[in-house]
């Protein structure tokens, strides 16, 4: 921008521009901006054989986690639904799910499940148990994963814009400078997206309670403004429910060391992430994102849940602001953390990828970073990597609705 981005981006003449992306177009009219090979454990009980077969193929990517058996049915289905979103997201060329073969998300219903949100998708399923043992999954495994990356190695870039992104929102390790730089900056971009025809995903819903008013008020009719209250107020009653009190687990330690005091407060700056445009959707955890502009998919605060799910809603893009510093990132989608100050961005240099501290110093505007982050976007399009992908972060946590049994 001059550079592509400077030439098509001065402030309010910005959405009537296209700005060309590199990326893969799916079969179904999905883009994605990397063109991964994923390999998912179905169960705890797999990770080991997961790792091993990403050790022997390298230019594959691999989560692991603890669960997939012992849940209770509606668990068990949000977990699956979790794990299929992350196969079926469009930076995924082709996944690998390796089970155990006795747990109660076995691989081939994670397969299924993501085959029916992705027919076209090359996804497979092994068992630990059906194969013989670690040595014979690890070994068919490495054929099975070399063979996708071969094929995946074959795809030609095509050309998209900002109509083709869906971007997911999310602060962590979040301070007092937060709603004032980083999170009306990503307002901004999320704006960029819902007028240049793309879909934006606002979570965090302990992140809202507070602000939900402010949300509501945006809602395009009324269902969607009861749906909003229902997930903000249904969410602070469970926690009341469990007789424990959100306050201690959110704001966290260290969203108080750096300033913040209420969820109130933390609330109200988080909510600027989304910008100003109408919320035209509310969905469930992981849920895939159906609808242009603006959905609020109902999601935990912690920030690696949240991100697992935004990820399997179809995120292709993340912007991740945070004041205090965080090195998480998908290993299927690229995560831009945007420093809210000057500090985080020096302290943290080897996990920012953008500073949006010269806001609080005066020296930018938020439209100022907007425009940053769609020069950086269309680079990382061209095959610029996040610092989470330098760092080769993986991280994938599931939410948990229920105890084990």
């Amino acid at each position: 921008m001059e550079s592509a981005s400077k030439k098509n981006l001065n402030a309010q003449d910005s959405k009537h521009e296209k700005v060309i992306l590199k990326g893969y177009r799916r079969e179904d009219g999905k883009f994605g901006l990397r063109n991964k090979v994923l390999i998912i454990p179905s169960v705890v009980c797999a990770n080991k054989v997961v790792e091993n077969i990403a050790k022997a193929c390298p230019e594959a990517v691999y989560v692991t986690h603890q669960h997939g058996c012992s849940q209770l049915d509606f668990d068990a289905e949000q977990t699956r639904m979790l794990m299929a979103g992350n196969c079926a997201n469009p930076n995924v060329y082709a996944a690998l799910v390796v089970g155990l073969g006795c747990e109660t998300i076995s691989s081939n219903s994670v397969k299924e499940l993501a085959k029916s949100l992705a027919p076209y998708k090359d996804i497979r399923a092994i068992s630990i148990q059906e194969l013989g043992g670690i040595t014979n999954t690890t070994n068919e495994g490495i054929k099975i994963v070399k063979d996708m990356l071969e094929n995946a190695s074959k795809c030609e870039l095509s050309e998209g814009d900002f109509s083709d992104i869906i971007l997911g929102t999310e602060c962590g390790g979040s301070d007092a400078y937060s709603g004032l730089s980083a999170n009306p900056s990503l307002g901004s971009l999320s704006d960029y997206v819902v007028e240049n025809g793309g879909a934006v995903i606002l979570a965090e819903t302990t992140e809202l309670i507070g602000a939900e008013n402010i949300l509501a008020r945006r809602a395009i009719n009324a269902e969607v403004e009861k749906k909003i209250y229902e997930k903000i107020y249904g969410f602070e009653e469970n926690v009341k429910n469990s007789g424990s009190d959100i306050r201690g687990a959110n704001p966290s330690p260290g969203n108080i060391a750096g300033g913040l005091t209420t969820i109130e407060e933390k609330s109200l700056g988080c909510v600027y992430k989304a910008g100003t445009s109408k919320v035209v959707d509310v969905i469930d955890y992981a849920m895939p994102v159906t609808k242009k502009g603006l959905t609020f998919m109902d999601t935990p605060g912690n920030d690696i849940e949240q991100l697992s799910a935004m990820v399997a809603g179809g995120a292709n893009l993340v912007v991740f602001t945070t004041g205090r510093g965080t090195p998480t990132g998908s290993p299927v989608t690229p995560t831009i953390k945007l420093s809210t100050n000057n500090f985080c961005a020096k302290n943290m240099a080897d996990v920012i990828d953008l500073n949006a501290g010269e806001i609080v110093d005066g020296n930018k505007s938020k439209e100022d970073i907007r425009d940053e982050l769609i020069e950086l976007i269309v680079k990382i399009s061209e095959g610029k990597l996040t610092k989470a992908e330098i760092n080769k972060q993986n991280d994938f946590s599931v939410w948990r609705l229920a105890t084990t049994c």
